[in-house]
């Protein structure tokens, strides 16, 4: 009889040690779940040698700060784009409908499900969709889309050693085109403190590469530690986002980089003369340089309506001609500007061309583009494509190969130039 009540006991006791053992199991399993939840949230955080952070976990539930407006749309924007039966007309004014009512904008739907909403939104408005090129008909599906995720970041870009920014050059480039980055950091886009303590920094804007391409995303993630100059957001690069890419930059700029004095935006196969860009900067006026945007101006441009174009823009999506704009290769524009173009981005529908949207953000604000002829988006006549004196007068030049990048620095540099 005693045998049997100690061996009840024993069991007994095991019973209640596999109930604890049970239990604490359990409250670290949703210890867990809830991390990982929090986490997923969060956003993916990868670890990195010690040092400034390249990624910073996506922000949850903020909504952001340019979708409650306080800017001001001309009234030459307003007379310039008057109401027709396009679809970005249609678009814009219904922005404008909206804003002058409550000086606000209802956000887009959430990235991951922006895509899927505008299907029936198309299939309404556009009649002819079913017509538009392959090229047309993804920038469509995509247009309402903003603010995309951000695989790459480098918050502490205009902070990092308590200076100032004069300069910020933010050069549009692709995954793949590693070499031209490569060239451009050892030449025209090198960091440093110029005559006068004007800080030049840089930034290359990246989106993602296609399915189909090579995986390059652990090379561009050493590269950017490594340099420090890479931000990149998860869309997929092409010609047609660098509009959403340079929309994404405005106001990334605007949040991390808010005191800059000037931002160069150009493509990383230019030539930029980077101390006579600087040299034309510090002898700005007050009220000129607070109000800069300035590169080769194509004053006179309408939509090229030919199909095999890489540019076409068919009439049932854009009607009328272009505002004045600076081409896309490189221009300038004043760090004060900075604020007022991010939001008034947010009022004018994305457009294929980059270098028009921007134009027509300028001109939105009641600034018109500066023509300056040291900016040679379209190069330079072919006998002076070698004559170091005609580089060294000029701001920008386009287009170079990066061997081509690193003889003209050498050369404009040189001490043995005589011009």
């Amino acid at each position: 009889m005693r045998r049997i009540r100690s061996l009840m006991a024993m069991v007994l006791l095991c019973a209640v040690l596999l109930l604890l053992v049970y239990s604490n199991w359990q409250i670290d399993m949703a210890h867990t779940r809830i991390v990982s939840h929090e986490q997923s949230l969060a956003g993916s955080f990868v670890p990195e040698p010690p040092g400034e952070p390249v990624w910073k976990p996506m922000e949850v539930a903020v909504v952001p700060k340019y979708l409650v407006l306080n800017v001001t749309v001309s009234e030459n924007f307003r007379k310039f784009f008057l109401h027709n039966t396009a679809y970005w007309s249609r678009l814009l004014h219904a922005f404008l409908r909206q804003h002058d009512q409550s000086h606000n904008i209802t956000p887009p739907a959430e990235w991951k499900e922006c895509r899927e909403a505008n299907r029936e939104l198309l299939k309404t408005n556009v009649h002819d969709f079913d017509t538009y090129p392959d090229l047309h008909k993804d920038f469509l599906r995509m247009c309402h889309c903003r603010d995309p995720p951000q695989v790459i970041d480098q918050p502490k870009k205009c902070t990092s050693d308590g200076d100032g920014t004069f300069l910020l050059l933010a050069i549009k480039s692709v995954p793949s085109n590693f070499l031209r980055r490569q060239a451009v950091r050892e030449t025209w886009g090198m960091e440093a403190v110029y005559q006068g303590g004007l800080r030049v920094r840089t930034l290359f804007l990246l989106g993602s590469s296609s399915d189909m391409d090579p995986d390059l995303q652990p090379l561009l993630e050493f590269e950017a530690r490594q340099y420090k100059d890479v931000l990149q957001w998860d869309f997929h690069d092409s010609l047609f986002n660098l509009t959403l890419k340079v929309d994404a930059f405005l106001k990334w700029t605007w949040s991390n980089c808010p005191d800059v004095s000037f931002v160069f935006s150009g493509d990383d196969d230019v030539f930029v003369n980077t101390l006579a860009i600087l040299e034309y900067l510090r002898a700005l006026a007050p009220d000129s340089a607070s109000r800069v945007y300035v590169g080769q101006v194509i004053s006179v441009a309408t939509p090229i309506r030919d199909p095999k174009s890489k540019y076409y823009i068919p009439k049932t999506f854009y009607e009328g001609a272009y505002p004045p704009y600076a081409g896309g290769g490189g221009f300038l524009i004043s760090g004060a500007l900075l604020g007022r173009l991010s939001q008034v981005s947010t009022l004018i529908p994305l457009f294929p061309i980059d270098d028009v949207y921007v134009g027509m953000c300028i001109h939105a604000l009641g600034i018109a583009p500066e023509m300056h002829p040291g900016f040679q988006t379209f190069d330079v006549e072919e006998n002076n494509r070698e004559n170091m004196c005609v580089h060294k007068k000029l701001m920008l030049i386009h287009q170079r190969t990066p061997r081509q990048v690193k003889w003209l620095w050498k050369g404009i540099h040189s001490p043995l130039l005589i011009c």
